[in-house]
């Protein structure tokens, strides 16, 4: 069982909770995911079965993109409505911000940014991760660390009354913390924020629509996925046992990684040109494990 799956993540459920469910239906310890979603989050879950697990730190690196919904008027532990409050905002200052204001803010986390993480985080410190460090009634300050935004769309602003509630769709580097984003803009607005919907609708390249809820999951061959991360090459069984020793082949046409398949699209390595002696030569990289 080598490939991917595409899950529409369902609310409640922990990215790890997803993985267990797939490592018991396909019999098999080698699941893993491309990028953590919180509880919370709905939406693309993509994961690895087999050597495909030896990819996904590909996928993880991609661009993601998020639909969002933002609460001002209160801030939570957890910098989303699953924590406990720990300020509110009176009418008043709800009534005196405006749609423009809203729309500044945001406006300025677009670019390459410092962000701070949520402290209940799954960053790892000192190997823990840190909402578990946060459980343990440890005081978590998590540096902060050098994040992309491309966009962020605002879709609708709703005043209403004792908070506002804003819709927003975010595209995002890896690393980006929706929840910071709403953290930061109630921060800076001075009435508390935090997220109070999450939707995943893109891990690049692979979009919501392709997923499928975690019952009618399927698995899909690794040759499919990784076709559209790097360009393919195809190998014959000459060079195939070249690459089970470590050795190098010709030079792949293209620059940069290629992943080399067999005659029927099985994924077989990972190659990178390099320079060799002053000759450039396809080296691999990362070699498929033999069942």
């Amino acid at each position: 069982m080598h490939g991917f799956l595409l899950v529409d993540k369902a609310s409640g459920m922990t990215s790890h909770d997803v993985v267990a469910k797939m490592r018991k239906k396909f019999g098999t310890k080698r699941v893993g995911h491309a990028g953590t979603l919180d509880p919370m989050a709905t939406g693309v879950l993509v994961l690895g079965v087999g050597n495909a697990t030896r990819l996904l730190q590909y996928v993880t690196d991609g661009s993601k993109e998020y639909d969002a919904t933002i609460y001002l008027g209160a801030s939570t532990h957890t910098d989303d409505r699953e924590g406990d409050e720990l300020s509110r905002a009176s009418a008043g200052d709800i009534a005196a911000i405006t749609d423009e204001a809203i729309r500044s803010v945001l406006n300025s986390f677009v670019g390459t940014i410092k962000q701070r993480p949520s402290s209940v985080s799954a960053i790892k410190i000192d190997g823990k991760p840190a909402h578990q460090r946060i459980r343990e009634g440890e005081v978590v300050d998590i540096p902060e660390r050098t994040v992309t935004i491309a966009t962020i769309t605002v879709h609708e602003i709703r005043p209403l009354g004792t908070h506002i509630e804003i819709d927003i769709s975010v595209t995002c580097s890896a690393g980006t913390y929706i929840r910071a984003i709403a953290r930061d803009l109630g921060a800076s607005l001075h009435v508390g924020g935090h997220l109070i919907s999450l939707r995943r609708t893109s891990v690049s390249p692979f979009s919501i629509s392709e997923c499928v809820p975690l019952e009618e999951v399927e698995l899909s061959p690794i040759s499919a996925g990784i076709s559209r991360i790097f360009p393919l090459r195809e190998v014959d069984l000459g060079e195939i046992s070249e690459i089970s020793f470590g050795r190098y082949l010709e030079a792949s046409p293209t620059s940069g990684l290629t992943a080399a398949v067999n005659s029927q699209g099985d994924f077989i390595a990972l190659l990178e040109n390099k320079d060799i002696s002053g000759k450039s030569l396809a080296a691999p990289i990362l070699v498929a494990v033999k069942e």
